[in-house]
């Protein structure tokens, strides 16, 4: 036998070889390519985590700290602190869900020759039974006054010179006059638990100052157990994590674990991060790790699939090649033309399968697939968003009702089984936009959604069926408010409307008369008309002005800026209290007091400010001068919320929220022109800030009107004035 080249055998064993070369390293490679990807996802995922974990922890952080300066600062604001005082001031925080928190001590300094003044200066005040124990010679700090925040009743009297985590954290506090933070330690109040139940515990310290020398009282001193202090937040934030622990760097160098949670899932953890994370003076580590697999598409079968699918294909071609380059050369030919088609094919089919998940993930409708016995075969991101719920783990479309919550449009009466569009499209039925509304844990209040459905033939030739999904809960409260907004303009344009034509036709009469020789009276006629159809044009322009200013409330650019909400509110009060038309004895007398900076739109803001003061002089009794008190003060979320208090005619009970809908206006007996417009403008205004406004009404009578900015303090709020100059009065 011939070893020539050109023989059959020798050329098929050639082209063979080379399509599993050629196969396989394509195979290989897709796999190589599919599991970076994961690595990639994997990596995004636990960056997320990491994000998430992060922001809880520092928001935890901050809260404990920005309560512990506020109290501190109240606290300072007392001319003479009693224990019933300190008692009422520190009695919210029992509210505010504190937890790990053990107490909240006001610490004192003493020395030697100053224990027992101090002891007889803080039982004078109300801290009966107070006993000062002294450790050591020197200086001294005493707890004198304790508000126990975890259901213990609180030691007094303790020296908290004798453990030197506290020790420390006070001098740092008193030294840099802010919030400081302690290194871990086991709190005085635990050592007598059992071993088993104390913990790695912090106080943070905070410098307490009075009067307007800020004469140094002493300490405010927060009791933190760490593991109950972080252990819920950090639960709740390592989903899909196997371990997260919260570090805390001591003056020794030695790393302390301040809390820690471990979610076992079985796999090795390959993933970690680590991040400082702000704790009053000091910087701790959040250290979070995750195994690869137990994160969303981080490890599938995906990329061995495809390899093994592809080298199975290879060695089946290989194979094919063989057998057919063995026969003559055109069956040589057309095998080599079936396998590119077939490579093509193949490569093509993956690129529309990409192709088509990246349209179904991007795109705005909800789309969800459902199988013959009623199991959600698929479901795209937004039909996710817009239901509320990810598709049930089992169950068919009997389960449907109690997991996403089908009801019709009344939002009362739930969808039937049966009526269900995707069941309706399982038995062959076509369904066109059917309006449902979606209630559940997601959307309390309920999503209006349109939904069309149509069967389809899935995989072997089995019925299936694929739904759309739109929400059109917007389209329709902007039908509502259309409707509501054709019938105002229509009623309240037509009343002044027919008012000028009438008067209008009088003039033209008066005028013809005139014409003819008439004499004064008929002058004077024409003059009333006049008058008549100016004052309805007048109402027009007032009622046209106002669905304006509701649009551009709506639709306007914000062009938000800091701005000096004292100057503005000066600005609103200097222009209504000059304003002509007050009676001297009922001009208005309104007080501003402290108010902050704040970033917001200085048109709109101002609108919202001149709308309300306007109410508020508006709707005073005849004869009764205005009386209005504009506040404001810091929220604990870093914003602020502005008061506008009167003394006017008030708001019926029940209507407080309805007079902020568009049109609305209160049923109290009293006949003020008006659209109805100005409140809902406000509520538009405030909400685009991202704030919320509310009446409520004002225990010595007429109203007060309370809107938030969410996070718009620039800086602290400006200092009270120990001038008059506070009140601006007729």
């Amino acid at each position: 036998m011939s070893w020539r080249w050109d023989r059959p055998w020798r050329r098929a064993a050639a082209v063979s070889a080379l399509v599993a070369l050629i196969g396989g390293a394509v195979s290989l490679g897709v796999g190589a390519v599919l599991r970076a990807d994961e690595r990639t996802a994997a990596a995004v995922q636990m960056d997320r985590l990491t994000a998430t974990a992060v922001a809880a922890v520092r928001a935890e952080t901050r809260r404990y700290v920005d309560t512990l300066r506020t109290t501190a600062a109240a606290v300072g604001a007392q001319q003479t602190l009693t224990a019933a005082e300190y008692a009422a001031l520190t009695a919210p925080l029992r509210g505010m869900r504190l937890a790990g928190a053990t107490s909240m001590a006001l610490v004192v300094p003493a020395t030697d020759g100053e224990v027992a003044q101090v002891e007889r200066t803080w039982r004078d005040r109300g801290a009966t039974g107070l006993t000062l124990r002294p450790q050591g010679v020197g200086e001294h700090a005493f707890t004198v006054l304790v508000a126990a925040l975890d259901g213990g009743t609180g030691r007094t009297g303790l020296d908290m010179t004798q453990a030197a985590a506290p020790a420390a954290v006070l001098a740092e506090s008193r030294r840099s006059r802010e919030v400081a933070v302690s290194d871990t330690y086991q709190l005085l109040v635990d050592r007598t638990l059992p071993p088993e139940r104390r913990q790695n515990s912090f106080v943070l310290a905070a410098p307490v100052y009075q009067g307007v020398g800020e004469n140094f009282l002493g300490w405010l001193l927060f009791g933190i157990r760490g593991q109950d202090f972080m252990g819920g937040i950090l639960q709740s934030a390592g989903a899909g994590l196997t371990d997260l622990r919260l570090e805390a760097d001591e003056v020794t160098g030695q790393v302390v674990t301040v809390a820690t949670v471990h979610n076992p899932a079985g796999h090795r953890a390959d993933l970690e991060r680590a991040v400082a994370v702000p704790v009053a003076d000091s910087t701790w580590t959040l250290r979070l790790t995750a195994a690869r697999r137990d994160l969303p598409g981080g490890r599938t079968g995906l990329p061995a699939a495809v390899a093994g699918g592809g080298v199975c294909l290879t060695l089946l071609l290989t194979v094919l090649v063989w057998v057919l380059a063995t026969g003559r050369e055109r069956a040589q030919a057309r095998v080599e033309a079936a396998t590119t088609e077939l490579i093509a094919e193949q490569a093509e089919t993956g690129r529309q399968a990409t192709l088509l998940q990246a349209v179904l993930d991007s795109i705005s409708e909800g789309v969800a697939v459902a199988g013959a016995d009623g199991t959600l075969l698929m479901e795209n991101p937004a039909a996710h968003a817009i239901l509320g719920q990810a598709a049930p783990p089992a169950g068919g479309a009997d389960s449907w009702q109690q997991h996403f919550g089908f009801y019709r449009p009344d939002g009362v009466t739930p969808v039937p089984t049966g009526e269900m569009p995707l069941v309706r499209a399982l038995a062959g039925e076509n369904v066109d936009q059917m309006e449902m509304t979606v209630r559940n844990a997601t959307h309390p209040d309920g999503r209006l959604i349109s939904v069309s459905a149509r069967p389809i033939d899935t995989a072997g030739g089995r019925r299936g069926a694929v739904a759309v999904f739109h929400d059109i809960t917007d389209r329709k409260r902007v039908e509502t408010e259309l409707r509501a907004f054709a019938g105002m303009v229509a009623h309240d344009l037509k009343a002044p409307l027919t008012l000028v034509s009438a008067y209008a036709e009088l003039v033209a009469e008066a005028l013809d008369d005139l014409a003819g020789g008439s004499g004064a009276p008929t002058l004077d006629q024409a003059r009333r008309g006049t008058a008549k159809v100016l004052h309805g044009a007048g109402r027009m322009q007032r009622l046209i002005n106002e669905l304006l200013d509701y649009t551009a409330a709506r639709d306007a650019t914000l062009r938000v800026e800091r701005l000096s909400l004292r100057a503005l509110v000066d600005e609103v009060v200097t222009a209504r209290t000059d304003a002509p038309g007050h009676e001297p004895e009922a001009r208005p007398d309104i007080f501003v007091g402290p108010l902050p900076d704040v970033h917001a739109d200085p048109v709109l803001l101002r609108q919202v400010i001149d709308n309300l003061v306007g109410n508020a002089i508006k709707y005073t009794p005849p004869g009764q001068a205005p009386r209005i008190d504009i506040t404001a003060r810091e929220d604990e979320d870093g914003g602020v919320r502005v008061r506008i208090a009167d003394r006017g005619i008030g708001i019926p009970d029940g209507e407080h929220a309805a007079v902020f809908d568009s049109f609305h206006r209160a049923s109290n007996g009293m006949a003020h022109p008006g659209t109805g417009l100005g409140l809902a403008i406000c509520r538009r205004i405030v909400e685009r800030h991202g704030g919320h406004i509310d009446a409520a009404p004002n225990p010595g009578g007429g109203t007060i009107f309370s809107f938030t900015l969410s996070g718009a303090i620039a800086h602290d709020a400006e200092p009270v004035p120990q001038t008059p100059d506070t009140v601006t009065t007729s």
